[in-house]
C-alpha cells in the first residue's frame, strides 16, 4: 500500500504516507462546498505535476552536474463543470539559473515527459513555460 486515507467529515481527509508516516490534509474549495483551508484534491492533482517536473529535472540535473536548487513552479488549475473536472492546468516554472543549450534541452524534455504529465487525461490543457533569468 502507499497510502491510507481517512475522511474526517465536514469534507476533509487526512492522508497518510504509509512509507514516511507524513499527512496531509485536503478540503473541498470554497466553491464545492467546503471551508478551502487545505489543498482540495483536484489542487493536489494540479501540484503533483509541478512537483513531479521538478523531481525528474532534479534527478537529471544531478546526472549533468548542474544546479537546480531553488527553482520554483507556479501552478494554475482551472474547473470546468458537466462534469465537474479540471480542464487546464498551467505551470510556469522559474529557474534561478541559465544552463547551456544542451542542459535546457535536456531539462525540458524531461519535465514534459514526467509520469504525472504521462498520466493526466488528454483532454485537460496543459500549458508549461520555462523561464530562466535574462
Amino acid at each position: 500500500m502507499t497510502s491510507k486515507v481517512i475522511y474526517q467529515g465536514n469534507l476533509r481527509t487526512e492522508a497518510e504516507h504509509l512509507q514516511s508516516g507524513r499527512k496531509m490534509i485536503t478540503d473541498a474549495p470554497v466553491d464545492n462546498h467546503g471551508k478551502g483551508e487545505a489543498f482540495s484534491p483536484t489542487d493536489t492533482v494540479a501540484t503533483a505535476l509541478a512537483t513531479c517536473m521538478l523531481t525528474v529535472m532534479g534527478i537529471k540535473a544531478e546526472e549533468m552536474e548542474v544546479e537546480l536548487e531553488a527553482t520554483t513552479a507556479e501552478i494554475t488549475k482551472t474547473m470546468a463543470e458537466n462534469p465537474r473536472r479540471i480542464s487546464k492546468i498551467e505551470v510556469n516554472l522559474y529557474f534561478p539559473n541559465v544552463y547551456s543549450e544542451k542542459q535546457t534541452k535536456i531539462l525540458e524534455h524531461t519535465a514534459r515527459t514526467c509520469p504525472v504529465l504521462q498520466s493526466l487525461h488528454p483532454e485537460i490543457e496543459k500549458i508549461i513555460s520555462f523561464n530562466y533569468p535574462s
